[in-house]
């Protein structure tokens, strides 16, 4: 009898000092970033996330700014958001490959409290047929582009911080930054990129009460998912599957509400918390709660993520035998 309340005590008491440990360890703190009369700039904002994005903020009371390549397409964005909102954004015509056109941008935009780095580039097909320059174009837009909108705006982000309290840098990664996919060797490499810039940018300014995050949307429906969805590779298509396409208002207020609460890892999906808790490795984490369940749920985690495996590996499987055929 001793022994099983003994037992009964343990199933109590062992999870409540997970709990404080964590509360005790995870960094770093709890924060909420305020976004009414604070700027916001947006790269990739003429379309699609990026100009769901701008809405949303403008619609909060932030003062918005957007960067895109097309200026055409910059005016129609801009005329949206008025029409929807009654509020103006600035527009920055610049392509996030050029380092001096994206410095001029973000000296004239001002200081900035919210930096979202929203730009992308998405070409799926197998490295064996894809051209290098259009690997190097990806690398250089997702990747490196960000590198550019970064180095730009962190100088004028660190001097304003005492007078303008917390601020933020967003980075939109994708599922394809967690996990790498069939016909995503340009694109993920991109994203995964991104994880390590992050994880290592958010020690160089946290003491500079600036919050990096994270973002990893699943497909959405976007002018680019069209685009793409043309030249995807038919087991690209078959594994991703596997996790539906969202709305690009949907995804940008998940993203929102993260950036926000100074989120380092925002899902956007359930597939997208089950892969965010499955690939938290030593990202930081501000929610003891949220460290809690990826402690306890890493192994059953593991489990799912082969049975994924097993099961993408099977459809290429299947796809070889069947191509082996014709």
């Amino acid at each position: 009898m001793a022994d099983s309340n003994l037992f009964y005590i343990s199933l109590v008491l062992l999870p409540l000092i997970l709990l404080f440990l964590l509360f005790l360890i995870t960094r770093p703190r709890p924060i909420q970033i305020p976004i009414k009369k604070r700027h916001i700039f947006i790269t990739g904002g003429s379309s699609g996330i990026g100009l769901a994005l701008a809405h949303r903020a403008a619609s909060e009371g932030a003062r918005v700014s957007i960067l895109s390549r097309s200026i055409d397409k910059l005016e129609e964005a801009k005329n949206a958001i008025r029409q929807s909102t009654g509020i103006d954004v600035a527009i920055f015509a610049a392509d996030v490959r050029d380092f001096e056109a994206v410095q001029r941008a973000v000296d004239e935009a001002g200081p900035i409290d919210f930096l979202v780095v929203n730009q992308g580039i998405f070409v799926a097909q197998e490295l064996e047929e894809q051209k290098l320059e259009e690997v190097r174009f990806i690398i250089d837009v997702n990747l490196m582009g960000s590198f550019n909108m970064i180095k730009a705006a962190l100088p004028g982000m660190k001097r304003s911080r005492k007078d303008r309290g917390p601020g933020s840098i967003a980075l939109m990664s994708s599922q394809a930054g967690q996990v790498g996919i069939y016909g995503y060797t340009a694109y993920s490499a991109s994203k995964f990129g991104l994880r390590g810039l992050a994880e290592a940018l958010q020690q160089e300014v946290i003491g500079d009460n600036i919050h990096v995050s994270l973002v990893f949307p699943p497909d959405t429906e976007t002018p680019g998912l069209t685009e793409e969805n043309k030249r995807k590779p038919q087991l690209t298509s078959i594994i991703a599957a596997s996790s539906g396409a969202m709305k690009a208002d949907e995804v940008a207020k998940k993203a929102l509400d993260g950036i926000k609460s100074g989120s380092f890892t925002i899902p956007c999906n359930s597939e997208g918390i089950l892969l965010a808790i499955a690939t938290a490795g030593l990202s930081p984490q501000r929610s003891y709660l949220m460290a809690f369940v990826e402690v306890v749920a890493a192994g059953i985690l593991r489990i799912a993520a082969l049975c994924f495996q097993w099961n993408w590996y099977g459809s290429i499987e299947k796809w070889h035998v069947q191509k082996n055929r014709t």
